[in-house]
């Protein structure tokens, strides 16, 4: 049996966010990774990416959704997202995977809040952050500690990174009501929770850009 069309919906943008941060992390270890090292780090999350795309792509098999179809509803918005913001260099392509993208893993988080527990334990899993942030944070500040300059100029990306996601999960939204139902615990246009809701949002995003030291 089919499961809503709110958590098909979920699984499915999870599914196709994971597929792409595999080929972009992918692409940013082979142009922008400076050393060996970084390459052979990045390669590994990478490679932890795609695992989960598959453990999406089986959950919603399981649940006899087809997987192209539960994910096509999404690849128009987060592709232009990537895009938009396609990193000019190694600690663009860092902030990004770290702040660009966790605003986007919270408001997923945060929609399966309330699911079937075998659904929320999926998502929480691929979720998972697989040594990304300690990655991010370890080389981002040793390059603000070495150039104190480059923190500016990082501030002003994240800011746009994380404008940019919200205008796409806005598009996302408006198309797909059902997923955007999943994100507060009573009606869509309950102002008191959608305010909790963007607080949390942004309790997080402060966090990540304090440990950036950005």
């Amino acid at each position: 049996m089919t499961e809503s069309p709110g958590v098909v919906d979920l699984l499915g943008v999870l599914a196709y966010a994971e597929l792409t941060a595999f080929l972009r992390l992918a692409e940013d270890a082979a142009h922008l990774a400076p050393t060996l090292s970084d390459r052979a780090v990045l390669g590994q999350l990478a490679v932890a990416e795609y695992a989960h795309f598959e453990l999406l792509r089986d959950k919603l098999v399981s649940l006899g959704a087809d997987p192209d179809k539960a994910m096509s509803p999404f690849v128009e918005a987060l592709d232009e997202w990537h895009l938009k913001t396609a990193p000019g260099d190694w600690l663009e392509a860092l902030v990004k995977a770290y702040v660009g993208s966790g605003i986007a893993l919270d408001f997923y988080r945060e929609a399966a809040r309330h699911l079937d527990p075998s659904i929320a334990d999926l998502v929480d899993e691929v979720l998972a952050d697989q040594g990304r942030s300690a990655f991010a944070v370890e080389r981002v500040r040793a390059a603000v500690e070495a150039d104190p300059a480059v923190a500016g100029r990082l501030a002003l990306w994240a800011r746009r990174l994380v404008g940019e996601a919200l205008s796409q999960g806005q598009r996302v939204a408006a198309a797909r009501p059902e997923l955007a139902q999943l994100l507060v615990e009573a009606v869509p246009d309950d102002q008191a929770e959608i305010s909790r809701l963007f607080a949390r949002l942004t309790e997080e995003h402060g966090k990540r850009m304090t440990a950036l030291g950005i």
